[in-house]
């Protein structure tokens, strides 16, 4: 409960300091949290507000879902057995620095321009994050608990589940914590291409409209997406790696 606490604190402060912020620039540009806050309530009584939320939801979990079925095995697999990290590390080497964003205008010919193209483009994101930290996990476990295992007639299907698995775990949800923001930053990119719903389309739409107190709301909605997937992972972390908060 005390690290909610934290949460309420900040936002305090936050707020403080926005409407002192707000009370000396005296501008539309910049309005009172106050007034944010009343259109929040406003529009979060309106079917429309949450289906821009429910899109942006859903693309996250989709992206989520596919990167992390598919990239952790490999990264875990990779790390497991050295000959064949050797022959996919160059590749890996040679794709991860490259900004994925820029590759947006291949993805949405290949794709399309609807759920698909932004799905695979925020898939494409996590899913090296997850690969390289799953395979340096997997790669960093000791070879004494490889070996005891196997000198206990273990498998290597029984290495994965007992010491593989366990072991990168943790890692693994702090990949997924890290890859929150980014996955939220990018989300606002994409929606604001070749779309109606999402809350990067609610921001954009304001956005052209001069609405600056619906940009707020859809910035703040949008955090709180961000803070959302982090307390679950956070929360999934500490369910599924008791041992790791001892």
């Amino acid at each position: 409960m005390r690290r909610y606490l934290k949460y309420l604190y900040a936002l305090v402060f936050l707020g403080l300091f926005w409407q002192i912020g707000s009370f000396f620039i005296n501008s539309a540009v910049c309005p009172d949290p106050i007034a944010v806050m009343e259109r929040l309530a406003a529009d979060t009584q309106t079917v429309s507000y949450w289906k821009h939320v429910g899109v942006s939801i859903f693309r996250i979990v989709v992206a989520l879902m596919v990167a992390f079925i598919t990239a952790v095995p490999l990264g875990l697999f990779l790390g497991m057995i050295p000959k064949y990290d050797r022959l996919i590390k160059p590749f890996i080497y040679l794709a991860y620095p490259i900004p994925k964003i820029v590759l947006l205008p291949l993805v949405l010919l290949f794709f399309g321009i609807g759920n698909t193209g932004k799905i695979a483009m925020l898939t494409m994101i996590l899913f090296f994050q997850l690969l390289i930290t799953a395979r340096d996990a997997s790669r960093s476990i000791g070879r004494d608990a490889v070996y005891s295992l196997k000198s206990l007639g273990g498998t290597n299907r029984h290495l994965f589940y007992h010491v593989v698995w366990p072991a990168c775990l943790p890692s693994v949800f702090t990949a997924l914590r890290v890859a929150t923001g980014t996955l939220v930053a990018v989300l606002f990119f994409i929606e604001s291409i070749s779309t109606r719903y999402g809350l990067g389309y609610y921001i954009l739409d304001a956005w052209g409209r001069a609405d600056t107190t619906q940009i707020f709301v859809g910035m703040i909605s949008l955090a709180v997406l961000g803070v959302f997937f982090y307390e679950f992972f956070d929360i999934l972390e500490r369910t599924y790696c008791r041992w790791n908060h001892l």
